[in-house]
């Protein structure tokens, strides 16, 4: 087996057992403390592959934000879950709701990454870990697979931990419709 190759496994062995760890135990033990709910989110400035080169949370004020956490670009599970968010896209439009993808990939990584999979969202690159460990969801050299609801007045008003990223997006749909119906 090549290096690559190699290499590829035990990052795929790393990230199953990582995700079966989240799903098991709170996320206090794995990434850190959590931000509170009902508080406002801690605010960040990355670099990212699309647009003028840099977002900010507030950029999105008067939008809820999908800020979704993931490994690494082109792993199988990343990839599974950034294609659903994909083809979810209009849904969460019409919802007013910006997704956004966030892990230690370089901007580089990202751009290859979203044209590969025709990914039509930013992807931010947290290559020093900042946002992350902000966030709870920094474990080493990874980003975990956490995703954040925030509002539109910048308040986080849901976690997901233990995220499966078959059935992800569809989770973060129905949760930000119960979200929006509560605040109608």
């Amino acid at each position: 087996m090549s290096r690559r190759t190699v290499l590829s496994v035990l990052l795929a062995l790393v990230l199953a057992v990582l995700t079966w760890f989240n799903t098991t135990y709170t996320a206090a033990a794995l990434g850190g403390a959590q931000p509170s709910l009902n508080q406002p989110a801690p605010e960040f400035t990355l670099p990212t592959n699309s647009g003028d080169g840099e977002i900010s949370l507030s950029d999105y004020r008067g939008k809820w934000v999908v800020l979704y956490f993931y490994p690494k670009d082109f792993t199988s599970g990343c990839t599974l879950e950034a294609r659903r968010f994909q083809q979810d896209l209009a849904k969460y439009a019409a919802k007013n709701a910006q997704i956004l993808g966030v892990s230690r990939d370089d901007i580089t990584s990202h751009a290859e990454f979203c044209d590969s999979e025709g990914l039509k969202y930013p992807l931010l690159a947290d290559t020093a870990g900042n946002v992350s460990k902000a966030y709870g969801s920094l474990l080493g050299p990874m980003s975990l697979r956490h995703t954040y609801l925030i509002d539109p007045d910048g308040i986080l008003r849901e976690i997901f931990l233990g995220v499966r990223p078959a059935i992800h997006s569809a989770e973060v749909l129905a949760r930000l419709d119960e979200l929006q119906s509560a605040n109608s």
